[in-house]
């Protein structure tokens, strides 16, 4: 951004002040009858997140909750149609579903993400944003031999074939986030496995 771009951003930010309103979140969760959270699950293609995401939701909406499916192409295909897959892009992509996931959670909803989200630095971005909320990040761990060999959509062969540019796991990285992140891995569990671990550490963490 030029200087006179930032100059301007900041002049536009000095007019901005946060509004306060009188329904709270607090008021939202005791109207629900349970707090709301931000659930981001993030890997590989085909590692199956929103296969997961869709299932948990499902238990959650079954028990009561007030739930909400936000999927990383469902954005691209609205919110988010204006980005492409550069490294810039992406973190932009990120920065909006964190932002709007924060709305939601703010509006009382139990908020389930379905995003790539392959770099360190993006879910650093998420966390930051997300900070003063109940937030789970789920690493969906899967090797990429059996993400490639499940390949849903067709992706990878084309990414294989250069069809498909900056394709994460073939033409871009995907970082590995710590060994003590919370993961499930779908190569290993079925999807009812994979939720059961999920609700279960939403429980400890959350709704004890």
């Amino acid at each position: 951004m030029t200087e006179d771009g930032e100059a301007l951003k900041k002049k536009k930010a000095e007019t901005l002040e946060m509004q306060n309103f009188t329904i709270t979140q607090e008021h939202r969760k005791a109207h629900n009858g349970h707090p709301s959270a931000v659930i981001w699950l993030y890997g590989l293609p085909g590692s199956g997140k929103s296969t997961i995401a869709n299932a948990l939701e499902k238990r959650l909406f079954e028990m009561g909750n007030h739930t909400y499916c936000v999927d990383g192409d469902n954005t691209r295909l609205g919110l988010n149609k204006d980005l492409g897959f550069s490294a810039v892009d992406r973190l932009e992509n990120v920065r909006r579903v964190a932002e709007v996931a924060k709305l939601m959670a703010d509006a009382g909803m139990i908020v389930l993400i379905s995003l790539i989200t392959p770099y360190e630095e993006h879910r650093k971005l998420v966390q930051e944003i997300l900070q003063n909320e109940r937030f789970l990040e789920v690493y969906v761990e899967c090797d990429l031999a059996t993400c490639e060999q499940r390949d849903p959509k067709g992706l990878y062969k084309k990414a294989r074939l250069g069809e498909i540019a900056n394709f994460t796991g073939i033409s871009d990285p995907f970082e590995e986030p710590a060994e003590e992140s919370f993961r499930i891995n779908t190569s290993q569990f079925d999807v009812n496995e994979c939720v059961i671990k999920i609700a279960g550490e939403l429980g400890m963490r959350f709704w004890r």
